[in-house]
């Protein structure tokens, strides 16, 4: 009829508008996730040429150490960036900014804890570790240091959160490109100007970790400062809000805490069988953490529009988002895994000039180069599930999957050795994405928007 759409021209519209929005977060949350890294490989680039090797292990452990205490309050971002986007689809914007105040404010309250913790937390974490006597000595001045930007990275997180709950992962990739450049000129100014060694790079990480708390702040203030007439503190702390905020941020906790055994775990079991197989799987995980950067950036934007579009109660919305995110998920998952196939061995090669790693790694490259394909649900459900604040059945089939890694590992491992390690891996991460399926395929059949989370 005349003036009728074509139905196949409506829909391939509204489908390139669905990759539009996910591209506009995804890409973005890829450029900050890619730089995240950089701020450790600078400090560790820098001190590489101070002349001692003991210099280099001392980062290596104080950025181990934060690297571990941040990841387990990574639920700061997570949480709020599902509880926002869910309140952004409400349209409550008074809402939307008690879940801002409520992160930070969280957040700064337990980076008090980790100052005051500060002596108790280093103790531990070296009866761990057993660093040597120069290398602990040095470790401990750059822990000692770098512990007060707690608050800036802890509020941050909750900004970070906050901001991609919002639907906008520019702020976000600007703060962390910030906070490279100012790591990188207060680090160099303070070690080669200044004459400092451990204490000048700790230092410049300190003073760009608070540069990036200072431009999140500011950046709301200049794009969402009209947002200050909605604020109502009586709110921001109330029993209810309260109990909700940590419902969701305990399951993440919970399960961060086992995906954090699972990759230590894997680190330590691949230790016990020799330097030679340790080096190999590090090289080998490399493959995992690159293809890692960029599905976390679609999983945030399956956060953001997810949590959007079940706070808007858009059901058809909301479907076919998660069909696109599949889409893209599929997409990528094939191309790191030809790109693996075709240059993993050269990729490999620029990592290290050891014949005899590189020559071992041959055994086992092609457990890697399932990971593409094995991971790829278990990143998109993650993003669907913390948009949704369905953080039960993530901590759930987390922790099925982890249950499952450490089962494999022990069965085969006599008969395996490294290869049970990959194999109980792969498993870990495909299971975590099959378990999840099943949960959003209940709830989708149940006829509910909001997925299960165990109230």
């Amino acid at each position: 009829m005349p003036g009728t759409a074509c139905p196949f021209i409506t829909n391939r519209k509204k489908m390139h508008f669905r990759d539009k929005q996910i591209l506009h977060i995804a890409l973005p949350s890829i450029v900050s996730n890619i730089t995240v890294p950089l701020l450790g490989l600078v400090d560790v680039t820098i001190v590489g040429h101070l002349g001692a090797a003991a210099y280099i292990g001392a980062i290596a452990v104080g950025g181990l150490l934060f690297n571990i205490i941040y990841w387990i309050f990574g639920f700061l971002r997570m949480g709020t960036s599902g509880m926002t986007s869910q309140a952004l689809g409400r349209r409550d914007l008074p809402e939307v900014t008690r879940l801002l105040l409520r992160a930070v404010g969280i957040g700064l309250m337990a980076s008090v804890c980790l100052v005051a913790l500060q002596i108790p937390i280093r103790k531990l974490a070296f009866l761990l570790i057993q660093p040597g006597e120069e290398v602990g000595r040095l470790a401990s001045t750059y822990f000692h240091i770098c512990i007060w930007g707690a608050p800036a990275m802890l509020g941050l997180y909750g900004l970070t959160g906050w901001y991609i709950g919002m639907q906008n992962s520019r702020i976000p990739m600007y703060i962390a490109m910030t906070q490279n450049v100012v790591n990188i000129a207060a680090s160099l100014s303070l070690v080669v100007l200044g004459g400092m060694k451990v204490e000048g790079v700790a230092l410049g990480t300190l003073v760009a970790q608070y540069a990036g708390f200072l431009m999140g702040i500011c950046l709301w203030l200049r794009f969402y400062g009209r947002l200050r007439k909605h604020i109502r503190w009586a709110g921001v702390w109330r029993r209810e809000a309260m109990c909700r905020f940590f419902q969701v941020n305990r399951d993440i906790f919970l399960r961060t805490l086992c995906l954090v055994a699972v990759t230590l775990f894997f680190t330590s079991a691949g230790a016990s069988q020799g330097e030679v197989v340790l080096a190999v799987n590090t090289l080998l995980m490399q493959l995992f953490t690159l293809y890692s950067y960029v599905m976390d950036g679609f999983a945030y934007a399956g956060e953001a529009l997810s949590g959007r579009y079940i706070g808007a109660h858009n059901r058809q919305a909301l479907s076919d988002t998660v069909r696109r995110l599949f889409l893209w998920g599929a997409v990528m998952a094939l191309l790191f895994t030809l790109t693996y196939a075709v240059g993993g061995h050269a990729f490999l090669g620029l990592l290290t000039d050891n014949r005899e790693v590189i020559a071992a790694s041959d055994e086992y490259v092609w457990w890697a180069l399932a990971i593409p394909m094995a991971g790829m649900a278990a990143f998109i459900w993650d993003g669907v599930f913390i948009g949704a604040t369905a953080t039960r059945g993530m901590l759930l089939s987390m922790a099925v999957a982890a249950g499952l890694f450490f089962l494999l590992y022990y069965g085969f491992r006599p008969l395996w050795g490294n290869h049970a390690l990959w194999l109980a891996f792969l498993c870990y991460l495909f299971v975590r994405g099959t378990v999840q399926t099943g949960l959003a395929y209940r709830a989708w059949r149940n006829n509910v928007l909001q997925l299960p989370n165990g109230e």
